[in-house]
């Protein structure tokens, strides 16, 4: 994984991101369709990486080490992956699971593989005035602090769910392309500097 490295230690391409702040991506979550039909109990049975217990969840949770992730595989042929930290390691990541599916014996594809959404984080270094940024951005925000301590702003374009905290750090979720991560981020940066808590 040399390519995380170096993130932080090259210079930022501020036409890119004019915050100097580039989000990092967390968590991707995919689907892919191996269009087949699966018999759960023996895939579980068979499998080392692999746990079924059909009266808590209807699929087989497989774990792989090297990307870390999980899938959840369905009777349907249908998965979903999680954990990975990139686009490219989500997709390496399925076929991975897919190949040992095929490898028990089952006609596994790897169809319509698709981003279903992607989880980035990010640190502003300054604390926020949450009650302020609620107050002025009301239609988008909703801030209970005794239900949660996050401020959760619902961007509209592009369509993404920010999690604001008054320690300045950021999480946002619901992208499909990671360009949506980042330009939410530059969206609501200058929105966060307005409400910038000063330090007694």
């Amino acid at each position: 994984m040399p390519k995380a490295a170096l993130e932080g230690s090259e210079p930022v391409d501020l036409s890119k991101h004019p915050s100097g702040i580039i989000p990092t991506l967390q968590n991707i979550v995919s689907t892919v369709n191996l269009d087949c039909k699966l018999d759960l109990k023996a895939i579980a049975l068979q499998a080392r990486n692999a746990e079924y217990n059909p009266k808590r969840f209807a699929a087989v949770i497989m774990r792989i080490r090297e990307p870390k992730t999980t899938a959840l595989i369905f009777a349907s042929g249908k998965m979903v992956c999680t954990g990975a930290k990139s686009e490219q390691q989500s997709k390496l990541a399925a076929r991975k699971y897919a190949r040992i599916i095929q490898k028990l014996g089952f006609p596994a594809k790897f169809k319509d593989f698709k981003i279903q959404n992607i989880v980035g984080s990010c640190d502003v270094k300054f604390p926020i005035r949450l009650e302020g940024l609620a107050y002025s951005h009301g239609a988008f925000s909703s801030y209970e602090p005794e239900l949660f301590p996050g401020l959760i702003y619902r961007m509209k374009q592009p369509k993404i769910v920010l999690l604001i905290f008054v320690s300045g750090k950021i999480v946002l979720t619901g992208a499909k392309v990671r360009e949506e991560t980042y330009t939410a981020f530059e969206n609501i940066y200058p929105v966060l500097t307005e409400f910038r808590k000063v330090q007694q």
